[in-house]
């Protein structure tokens, strides 16, 4: 009985020693919002990790009736691959387009593109988010103003012929 007793207090010493050590590693904190799960650990990340050259992008004066596009660059900026899942707009006057199978490696570009139908007179705004990495998102915003395009063309400027002849 002994002999248990004395096993049992060395393994508890032991165990206690173990769990004493002190790390000169700063400790990492690791939640759901900054780590991705590769299948065999879990991998912290840096809370960017989708980097837009632009957030937003402002068309200015657009006509009427007149389709504008931009496109937008973003980066893989962590060190784990992953997918652009979806990019969804706030309307249905608002188009984005992207490469919709590519995994885009660490540091590796993509682009989105973005097109909208100039068809409402006036100011807009609106966005468009990018959801990425299964459980990430950001947001994009385009935005301008259309003019209203003329119902009619121009009147016939009969002083032209006077200058021809």
């Amino acid at each position: 009985m002994k002999q248990i007793i004395t096993l049992f207090c060395a393994v508890f010493a032991l165990t206690a020693l173990h769990a004493q050590q002190i790390s000169t590693a700063p400790a990492a904190v690791i939640t759901t919002a900054n780590a991705v799960n590769t299948g065999s650990k879990v991998v912290a990340v840096s809370d960017e990790m989708l980097l837009l050259t632009e957030a937003e992008f402002n068309f200015g004066k657009i006509p009427q009736g007149k389709p504008v596009t931009h496109t937008f660059e973003v980066t893989n900026n962590s060190k784990v691959a992953f997918k652009i899942n979806n990019v969804a707009a706030s309307c249905g006057c608002t188009t984005p387009e992207w490469e919709k199978d590519k995994v885009l490696a660490p540091g590796e570009k993509s682009k989105i593109t973005v097109g909208f139908n100039a068809a409402a007179e006036g100011p807009f705004t609106k966005f468009i988010t990018v959801s990425y990495s299964d459980t990430q998102s950001k947001q994009i915003t385009i935005k301008g103003e259309v003019w209203k395009t003329p119902g009619n063309s121009a009147p016939e400027n009969k002083g032209l012929n006077d200058l021809k002849n």
